[in-house]
């Protein structure tokens, strides 16, 4: 009788990117995409630059390493919108896709000695094929990590990417060469109703573009009723 009740209701996460009213009056909180959540020198200054100007020097980090300044002025909102550090042309979005505005990468094997593959370059590459690919209706979890120790948490992603070995034809030799690869898993959970996905559906896939890009196309299609653009 003491317990927690059942949730009654269907569970639903809370959108961080993008604008969305505080319940402070005037005010707003701005979730920023920082792409497979890897910052360079010049993205720190930008973004302490805009902190300072419209949050009062206060950033929040979120889980899948995005970036949230509160607290902003509602009359200041399209201010920020309009900075060169969010214009076109920018890592930084405000209104990403439900693909690429939902990625999370480990640190991956050019700074990670337990790493298999390089993970941040990848993700952030083929978030942005997938966007150009297809177009989902909900948001899509896209986790990678380098190795089976799954700092990605790839076992609760809607499509989770392990680094693994791979093999792939060598056009020169006409020999099997190893190359960088993956494992897939699919159907992790989060929430009310959480789920990990403890196998994976696929194994020994090439990372390369032309070998990846075409099986997340097929499960996008198959697993979330994602369709061509």
């Amino acid at each position: 009788e003491s317990a927690q009740p059942a949730p009654e209701g269907a569970f639903e996460r809370r959108e961080l990117l993008g604008v969305h009213k505080q319940p402070q009056e005037g005010k707003s909180r701005v979730g920023i995409l920082v792409p497979s959540g890897r910052l360079h020198q010049k993205e720190c200054r930008q973004l302490a630059d805009l902190a300072d100007k419209y949050s009062n020097g206060e950033i929040r980090l979120t889980v899948e390493q995005n970036i949230i300044l509160p607290n902003v002025d509602d009359s200041a909102v399209d201010d920020l919108l309009n900075e060169k550090a969010l214009a076109p042309g920018s890592r930084f979005k405000v209104n990403a896709g439900f693909i690429e505005g939902n990625v999370v990468s480990c640190t991956g094997a050019q700074f990670c000695g337990l790493a298999l593959i390089e993970t941040k370059n990848h993700a952030e590459r083929m978030a942005e094929l997938l966007e150009e690919k297809v177009s989902v209706d909900k948001p899509i979890r896209i986790h990678w990590t380098g190795c089976p120790n799954s700092c990605g948490q790839v076992q609760v992603a809607d499509i989770g990417i392990m680094g693994a070995p791979a093999r792939k034809l060598d056009e020169e030799s006409g020999k099997m060469k190893a190359v960088p690869g993956c494992k897939i898993f699919v159907g992790g959970r989060i929430g009310e109703d959480a789920h990990l996905a403890m196998d994976p559906s696929h194994t020994g896939i090439p990372l390369a573009e032309e070998d990846l890009l075409p099986v997340l196309v097929d499960i996008l299609k198959t697993e979330f009723g994602a369709v061509e653009k």
